[in-house]
């Protein structure tokens, strides 16, 4: 026999809702995803909760615990105090469409803005080579599983949802960042970066590297870094100049009639 805890559920969808308390048992070993699975078995079949993979690596059980951004199924019960009650709730910054499951179409839309990767095409299959710090580099942003938590997060649209037109988010200026710092993508993101995505909204707070759930240093090893490439493009006079030559359209020589070209 497991014990009893007390879990106050938010119930409700777009329109309105409210905490709604429970008492469920809990096993040793099981996590937060666990229990809300035998809440809806036990006595409250119509609870939606969006989950995926148990194992930490699909990113679909996103919600707030105890105000904290987590994923479910990696947070486990013997966390809490057992005479506490536990607070579940959905992630604040996205629409509730019902209970625990939120609208993150956002997230989506902002993906499908970012200009693709785009390497050299005088680059044959097989002729590019990488030095290992850089597939080190890149490697860690690589390990997102887009379970927007940092999204969530960031106070620049959770605070302000008036942002989101103009501000993709961390989780999107980092893949911005991992395209812009690998050697083989040719397109220059700088100006898109601080213009269309809004990277000059974030004030590097660290709170989206604080609840990744992957470890990723968004903020140091993303964020600030292309903050700097920014800065340096814009106000450093050598780059400012070579960028104003390489942009400059090319005009063909007149030729003299009757001379020299």
């Amino acid at each position: 026999m497991g014990t009893k805890v007390r879990m106050r559920v938010w119930r409700g969808d777009g329109g309105a809702g409210g905490l709604v308390d429970y008492e469920v048992e809990v096993n040793e070993g099981e996590v937060v995803l666990d229990v809300l699975h035998r809440l809806q078995a036990t006595q409250a079949g119509d609870l939606a909760v969006r989950w995926n993979c148990k194992a930490g690596k699909c990113g679909s059980c996103s919600m707030e615990i105890n105000g904290r951004p987590r994923l479910a199924c990696m947070t486990r019960m013997s966390l809490f105090d057992p005479a506490d009650a536990i607070t579940i709730t959905p992630m604040r910054t996205f629409p509730v469409i019902r209970d625990l499951v939120t609208d993150v179409s956002f997230n989506y839309e902002k993906a499908r803005q970012i200009p693709s990767f785009t390497p050299d095409p005088s680059v044959g299959l097989g002729e590019f080579r990488m030095q290992q710090v850089d597939v080190e580099r890149s490697q860690e942003f690589r390990k997102c599983i887009e379970c927007f938590l940092c999204q969530n997060v960031c106070h620049v649209i959770r605070d302000h949802p008036e942002n989101m037109p103009a501000y993709a988010g961390p989780r999107f200026l980092m893949r911005i960042a991992e395209l812009e710092m690998h050697p083989a993508d040719t397109a220059d993101r700088r100006a898109i970066a601080q213009d269309e995505f809004g990277l000059g909204l974030c004030n590097i707070t660290k709170c989206c590297t604080e609840v990744c759930p992957e470890g990723i240093h968004i903020t140091d090893n993303a964020l600030i870094p292309m903050k700097e490439r920014v800065m340096s493009r814009k106000y450093d006079p050598v780059v400012w100049l070579g960028g104003k030559i390489a942009r400059r359209p090319r005009r063909d020589t007149p030729k003299v009639p009757g001379g020299r070209a």
